[in-house]
């Protein structure tokens, strides 16, 4: 990312360094050579679920069939998707911004945000995930995130969640709107200010 002709890492990039868990490394050893595969697969799906999301909140229709009856996703992709929209249809948060660049000029990084939205009077920083596990590197993302929202804007970033679409939930949350079946709002069990001082 480029600012006032200067270069600054993605966060994304920086996180790459962060050690992985032990889960991973069993996972790369009992994939192997497939790994590479695999990974492409779920950045394509991760993708796509992204852009129908971005079609989704720009009001356009997304339709699973195509003009000549194919379909246009796959049946995963199609179901995140549908659970994206169950979480919006159920918490009707208002959109303040979407796939946002954001930029710390303090700690010199940049990312982009998936979603800031108002959700029962707090302003919330929501990333979307896609991923079949959630990882300590994805607290530290969002919290750096949260921290180039807070020197760019008067109103900081009050809660920080991943809005995970592979969520093992099967059914709605009756105390208000967390998750539902297949997705869930995870929040980390570190501070923002734990999360900002490991991403440092």
């Amino acid at each position: 990312y480029s600012r006032n002709g200067k270069y600054y890492p993605s966060v994304t990039s920086i996180l790459n360094y962060f050690p992985k868990n032990q889960f991973f490394h069993s996972w790369l050893k009992d994939v192997g050579h497939n790994s590479d595969i695999i990974m492409n697969k779920a950045a394509k799906e991760g993708t796509q679920v992204h852009n129908a999301v971005e079609q989704f909140l720009a009001g356009e229709e997304i339709h699973w069939i195509d003009e000549w009856g194919n379909a246009k996703y796959q049946m995963d992709v199609w179901k995140m998707i549908l659970r994206f929209a169950n979480f919006w249809e159920m918490n009707k948060p208002e959109l303040i911004a979407t796939e946002y660049h954001l930029f710390s000029d303090e700690y010199e990084y940049a990312g982009t945000g998936d979603l800031i939205v108002r959700m029962n009077g707090e302003l919330w920083l929501l990333d979307i995930k896609t991923s079949n596990a959630l990882h300590t590197s994805h607290d530290l993302q969002l919290a750096a995130y949260a921290q180039a929202w807070n020197e760019l804007f008067e109103e900081p970033i009050q809660r920080i969640g991943i809005l995970w679409l592979k969520s093992t939930k099967r059914k709605e949350d009756k105390k208000g709107g967390m998750q539902g079946k297949g997705w869930e709002i995870y929040e980390s069990e570190r501070s923002f200010e734990e999360n900002i001082e490991i991403f440092k």
